[in-house]
């Protein structure tokens, strides 16, 4: 094919559907053409890659007829409808349809930290093993109580914020090699448990929890519901059930992003608690009594709104129009 006589023959209808592409708007003759024009494009780059695939040309035309199909088809508009719907649908979906994943997840590693922390308790000796005895003193008089005030309560709730979201993104971005995840959560519960440990050792159990459940018991929960996810993503490469391993990941990794974005909001709730009440003056029966509405208006949401949304069939998964067609299996 002379390759310069087909660009000269067809340069004005190339430039006739560019021209389209770029109008903000059209009038139906001019969205009638520009359709006509966007076959007849298809073609002609079907032409070249069979008969002269001069890569230049090819990827001008390929280019072209994205932005003709973009410019036909529209774009997806953003609605408060969509907010809405994902804070009263799609995130309470998802974490109902993954609750047994995060409830296992938690009440194993919450029994986890407190046999750790009774055996560290129990066993004297190893705390020595741990932390120097000026160490010690140190964390039970100044650092426990201090992490809480050293910062100013708004940029304190910022780093909280951040610093959780990036562990619990971790766990759901890790959770198809399913390892990892099972490495953060042992390191959480460690660390928890030998400074709860160390504090009920020296008599100060009662300013460990005092701090630690107003904001800890919301927080960890978050954690653990990124973990239960992370975890149900691997567990879906290692058994997909009737569906292909592509599809099952791709269907949990989905209602993870879900998650990963709902839990960024819950954790900013948890971070303004953190900065403002856990260190705040107010008794500490008042302060465990936010933490604890806090995660009973979190559990209330996810066995409500969550429940109804799955009672309707949705899993936290992306709307049909935007989730793709998926191959028939056997």
């Amino acid at each position: 094919m002379d390759l310069d006589a087909y660009v000269t023959a067809h340069h004005g209808e190339w430039s006739r559907l560019e021209q389209l592409s770029g109008q903000r708007r059209l009038s139906g003759t001019e969205a009638d053409e520009m359709l006509d024009l966007y076959q007849r494009v298809a073609t002609h780059l079907s032409e070249v890659r069979t008969r002269s695939p001069e890569p230049t040309l090819v990827a001008h035309l390929s280019s072209l007829l994205a932005r003709a199909r973009l410019r036909s088809a529209g774009t997806r508009t953003f609605t408060w409808s969509d907010v809405v719907r994902f804070l009263t649908v799609t995130f309470p979906a998802a974490l109902f349809h993954t609750r047994r994943w995060w409830l296992t997840t938690l009440g194993v590693n919450v029994a986890a930290a407190f046999v750790m922390g009774w055996y560290l308790v129990a066993h004297p000796a190893l705390e020595t093993s741990l932390l120097s005895p000026s160490e010690v003193q140190q964390l039970v008089d100044n650092d426990f109580a201090g992490y809480y005030t050293q910062y100013a309560a708004g940029s304190f709730a910022v780093k909280i914020w951040t610093n959780n979201a990036w562990v619990t993104a971790l766990c759901l971005a890790l959770g198809v090699f399913g390892v990892p995840v099972v490495y953060l959560l042992f390191q959480n519960v460690v660390n928890v448990a030998v400074i709860g440990g160390i504090m009920w050792t020296h008599g100060r159990a009662d300013l460990f929890f005092g701090l630690i459940l107003p904001h800890g018991m919301l927080e960890l929960t978050c954690v653990f519901v990124a973990a239960g996810a992370g975890l149900r993503i691997f567990w879906a490469w290692i058994e997909p059930g009737p569906r292909t391993r592509g599809q099952a990941v791709a269907e949990e990794g989905r209602a993870a992003l879900s998650l990963a974005l709902g839990l960024a909001l819950v954790l900013l709730v948890t971070g303004l608690i953190e900065a403002f009440v856990t260190p705040s003056p107010l008794p500490t029966w008042a302060r465990i009594g936010v933490g604890v509405l806090a995660e009973l208006a979190f559990l209330t949401y996810v066995f409500t709104l969550g429940r109804w949304a799955a009672r309707r069939g949705e899993t936290g998964d992306l709307v049909p129009a935007d989730r793709g067609e998926t191959a028939p299996v056997v």
